[in-house]
Parts: structure tokens; sequence; C-alpha cells
């Protein structure tokens, strides 16, 4: 049997999942997102956010500033999740050198490229020496799929050296909420530094489609005039508001993501699987039996994800004792 295409498509794609291995979608685990099985608790909303239209003076630009602390030079954009914005960047810039430090979430090199640029895929340890022929350089933090994470002065200096030629320094912070990095929206006010946040993953609230874009002012401005308007829907405006000024739910999240990255090592492994990443929803597991181990976890009912190159699989966090039960049972099924 073939494993599930990789490439640029994603994780949860349960339908495909229960076609191609004759189970039903109902009778699946699925590990294969980095979202987090507990979601924020979505208040009701109010019959007149689902009956206008959104305004950008509704407010949510001084929450969204307040809880990322930017500065006064900072622009800040929210979009209908950061895929919106990364697809939306290539078309402010004329055809340049982009280049993506790989292995990453691979819709950013397709966006550049599709935008006419020339995308180079770059390890962490060749970004240095191929800065000087950069125009834009791309890095996700932690790193998606492997859950690495780079020291903010790296990309502080990599911001510092791009920019002095006009180049960007874009960074894909989508994971950053659920592990220990520190952001780069506190230097968003400066020049060529383009901060992507989404509230998707740590929130895990994928399906709300919200994300902020920080950067200059000027540039929000570009990619605001790009997206047209309500680019973000009312209702979705509403409820990232409430999340993000939640602050004591955001603590209890972030504990009990760390506890359950670490539940979830244990079982890896106990499996010989050896769990990498700093992303505390996430494992990321590479090895030459990974093909063996996705199919074999597949046959069970348990999706994550399967990459070839390098060869990989990615678990992501089990949201009840009766599927942690059923993750430790197929694992132990591998040995």
């Amino acid at each position: 049997m073939s494993v599930l295409p990789e490439g640029l498509e994603h994780g949860g794609r349960l339908n495909q999942a229960a076609r191609q291995w004759g189970i039903p979608r109902s009778d699946w685990l699925d590990l294969s997102t980095g979202i987090s099985p507990h979601g924020y608790p979505v208040p009701s909303i109010p019959e007149a956010v689902w009956q206008r239209l959104p305004e950008d003076d509704d407010g949510l630009d001084a929450v969204a500033r307040d809880w990322l602390g930017l500065p006064a030079g900072a622009g800040c954009l929210p979009v209908a999740g950061s895929q919106a914005a990364l697809q939306t960047l290539p078309a402010l810039r004329l055809p340049c050198r982009v280049g993506v430090v790989a292995p990453a979430y691979a819709e950013h090199a397709r966006a550049w490229q599709q935008g006419g640029h020339e995308v180079v895929l770059l390890t962490v340890d060749e970004v240095e020496k191929a800065l000087t022929g950069l125009n834009v350089l791309v890095c996700v933090n932690p790193n998606n799929p492997t859950g690495a994470l780079l020291p903010a002065a790296t990309l502080r200096r990599w911001h510092q050296q791009l920019a002095t030629s006009g180049g960007w320094l874009v960074v894909d912070e989508a994971f950053l909420d659920a592990s220990m990095g520190e952001t780069l929206a506190t230097d968003a006010h400066l020049t060529g530094l383009v901060v992507l946040r989404s509230l998707g993953k740590f929130f895990g609230l994928a399906g709300l489609r919200a994300g902020l874009v920080i950067a200059e002012p000027a540039l929000c401005h570009a990619l605001q005039q790009a997206l047209g308007p309500w680019a973000m829907s009312h209702p979705a405006r509403y409820v990232m508001a409430q999340a993000i000024q939640d602050q004591a739910w955001q603590q209890q999240q972030r504990q009990r993501l760390r506890e359950d990255r670490k539940r979830l090592d244990g079982l890896l492994n106990d499996a010989g699987l050896f769990p990498r990443g700093d992303s505390h929803l996430f494992a990321w597991c590479p090895g030459d039996q990974s093909q063996v181990h996705f199919e074999a976890l597949a046959r069970q009912g348990v999706l994550v994800r399967y990459f070839a190159e390098p060869q990989a699989l990615r678990f992501g966090l089990a949201g009840s004792e009766a599927q942690w039960d059923r993750l430790r049972s197929a694992l132990s099924a591998l040995a």
C-alpha cells in the first residue's frame, strides 16, 4: 500500500486516509497536525457580529499590540490566517532571490515561486554564506516540521544583514506560543522584518482562520491593500480579541502542552522513535524505518505525518485518556 503523498499536502486529511486505508473516518486517531487538541473555549458570539461587516477600528489592533508588547512604530495587521499573508507577500516585491530555511512548511517556497521569484532551499548552516546573495529569507521558528528553535539573536543578525541592502527577513512564528522561544515581533518596527503569527496552533482554532502580520506600517498597509476589504471575518476578529486577552487560559494552556509533550516523548522513546524538537505541540522522529512505521500505524487507524526527505514522522498530541491509551497500544505494536 502506498503512503499518503507528502509535499504540499497537509495534516488532517482524514477523508483521504479513510479512502486509502479502508477505515471509516470516525475510527481514526488523527495525530497528523500540529494543532492543539485543547482548543480555546469560544464564547457565544453576539448576533450583531454576524450581521455587520467587520471594521478595522474595532479595537483588535490595540488588543493585539498589548498581547505582543509591540512598539509604537510597528504595524499590526489582522489577517485570515498566516496562510493568506504568506501567499500575498511575494506580490509586494519585484522578482528576486528568496532563501527558505529548510525543511520548512512547503507553502512558503511555493508562494514565492508562483510569484515569479527564484527560490533557494537552505539548511541552517548554509544561511550565513548565502545571505549576501539573497533579497528575502524565510524562516519558520520553531521549524515546521522539525520543531527546531533558532535563537532570536541569530535571526536578528540575519535581519540586519538583509536590511542593509533592502532585503526582508520573514519569520513565521505559527508555533512559537507553544515553545520557549522569543518572538521577533517586538523588533518589527524595523525596516525589512516581517513576523507572522497564527491562532490556529496554540489556541487550537485552526478553523477560525485568524492571524497577524507584524511589520513596518507601510508594508502592513501595502499588504492590506493587496488583500482587499473585509479580508478577515467579523466573527474571527471577535473571537481573536477574546482569546488573546485571556491570559489565564493561555498560562494554563502552556503548562498543559508542556506536560502533554513530555508524555508523548515518553511513549515515543519507549517505542524506540527518539523524538526531537522544541515545540510542545508535536514531536519529530527521524529514522530510516519511518515509512514502515507510518504504514503500520495507519493500518491501526492512527494517522501521523510522514516525510520522505529526510525520512521522518511527526506526531501531534492526543487529546484524551482514551486517545493516549490508543496511541500507546499502537506504538507497542511497532516494537
